[in-house]
């Protein structure tokens, strides 16, 4: 008689990680019908407030990447083709009540993800978002939104295969703004927070909530921060570093 042996039960509470398989891709339960074996392309998420230097450093990493033979897709905030144009309007007239706000962000991405980021993942191209759901967590936060309702409404999002937050000051930022527009935005200066009523005060109380929310983040999220203080081709040249490893993955 041969003896059958006992298979050993895992504890409760941890995730088994299958070799070769995304075992949690998802940060929940996802998109319905995604076959994860056929997402061979990577997520790569860059960070950061307006001024942080993101968007150049996004550019750069994309032109790095095609001159390497990489197939590359962008993504963004208020980049869908279903809401985007209607949420620029609604920005436009600063009157959004912050739940309306946040679905309008929410469907933005999540038409994004289903519509973009997925079938790009698929034909094996790298996909680098300016900006992720971290941003719009974090902006949800400083508004006074629950943690626990935004978990739940980002659990459709896919985890990124590296996730870099450009972090500086908001003294920094605010200089930056002015150099770049010569002025400040309403709602990346929190005003319809009534921090101030002067908006380069409420700029300055608004960015400094966001750096709070997302070093909260960071710990559940676990993504690199990135000293955006630094000279950009530094920074360009830590990031391509770090993006080299896991593409070898």
């Amino acid at each position: 008689m041969v003896a059958r042996s006992k298979k050993k039960r895992q504890p409760s509470g941890l995730n088994v990680v299958i070799p070769g398989r995304s075992a949690k891709r998802f940060y929940g339960h996802g998109i319905p019908g995604v076959d994860l074996r056929q997402l061979n392309g990577k997520l790569i998420v860059v960070e950061g407030a307006d001024g942080s230097g993101r968007s150049t450093q996004t550019n750069k990493l994309v032109e790095w990447l095609e001159g390497g033979g990489h197939a590359t897709v962008q993504v963004g905030l208020k980049r869908s083709t279903l809401v985007s144009e209607e949420l620029q309007q609604a920005q436009e007239g600063n009157i959004l009540s912050r739940t309306t706000l946040s679905l309008f962000y929410a469907t933005d991405f999540a038409d994004q993800l289903e519509n973009l980021i997925i079938p790009a993942l698929k034909a094996g191209s790298i996909v680098i978002a300016d900006r992720y759901i971290y941003t719009l967590m974090a902006r949800d936060l400083v508004r006074g939104m629950d943690m626990d309702w935004l978990r739940n409404v980002y659990d459709i999002a896919l985890r990124p295969d590296a996730v870099f937050y450009l972090q500086t000051s908001p003294e920094t930022l605010v200089q930056r703004n002015f150099a770049k527009k010569q002025a400040l935005d309403y709602w990346e200066s929190g005003m319809d927070l009534g921090l101030s009523r002067d908006m380069f005060d409420s700029f300055l109380k608004y960015q400094s909530l966001l750096v709070e929310q997302f070093l909260r983040l960071k710990e559940i999220y676990k993504f690199n921060i990135v000293d955006a203080n630094q000279p950009v081709e530094k920074i360009q040249k830590l990031l391509r570093r770090r993006i080299t490893s896991v593409l070898r993955k």
